[in-house]
């Protein structure tokens, strides 16, 4: 069973900063999670939120700042928000990378990006997953390229979303912790999907997924996990 660590470390460093997701390295993680959306300059920038306002101490629309501007800000520890090059670049292939679409207009340069990488570094296109809720994301994905893993985020489950992975040829199913079942992860990994669930963050909660022989969770304890 692979440990991701969920938007870096969660639970130790504050999510989707280099500090966060070097922390998550540290503790030798099989993959880390993190999320993208789009800036008002064009750059893919490291935050879960479409706001400002949870993480750091700026306020509004992170698609109204360009990258300089969102530069400015800082979560509580004084952390920045960092952009999806410069996790690539601190990362440098060490693990899988799971890659959360969550702004609108993030596929073609989430795309064109991770090809230059896989490209010119050491990366390879076995060490991403690209996921997303927003399925019409993931869809407009597959018209460009079916290079990259697909992984159908689930807030519900998994069998709500069986067909969307089928016409997706998903790689994976993510679904919750709080409505996953043993039958639920049967059903998926019977059809070929392999399961990261989301966010497995207590010792019940990791020994059950052990138990059910899931692929993956996600974490945002890996030190614990």
């Amino acid at each position: 069973m692979k440990i991701f660590g969920h938007r870096g470390a969660a639970g130790l460093v504050a999510e989707n900063t280099l500090e966060s997701i070097t922390k998550a390295l540290n503790y030798e993680v099989d993959g880390i999670e993190i999320d993208v959306h789009c800036c008002k300059s064009g750059e893919l920038v490291v935050i879960h939120d479409k706001t400002l306002d949870r993480t750091t101490n700026g306020m509004g629309n992170v698609s109204e700042y360009t990258l300089q501007e969102l530069q400015q800000f800082e979560t509580e520890e004084g952390f920045i928000i960092p952009t999806l090059h410069e996790v690539l670049d601190i990362i440098n292939a060490q693990c899988e990378l799971n890659i959360e679409l969550k702004g609108k207009n993030t596929v073609l340069p989430t795309v064109a990006l991770l090809e230059d990488y896989i490209k010119n570094t050491d990366w390879e296109y076995d060490h991403f997953i690209i996921s997303s809720f927003d399925h019409s994301q993931l869809f407009e994905l597959k018209t460009i390229t079916s290079n990259f893993k697909i992984g159908v985020l689930s807030e519900v489950n998994i069998s709500e979303v069986l067909s969307i992975a089928e016409a997706l040829e998903a790689f994976s199913i993510h679904p919750p912790i709080f409505s996953l079942s043993r039958d639920e992860v049967n059903l998926a990994q019977n059809q070929g999907y392999k399961i990261y669930v989301w966010t497995v963050n207590t010792e019940t909660q990791i020994e059950q997924s052990k138990s059910w022989k899931v692929e993956g969770i996600i974490t945002d304890f890996p030190n614990f996990a």
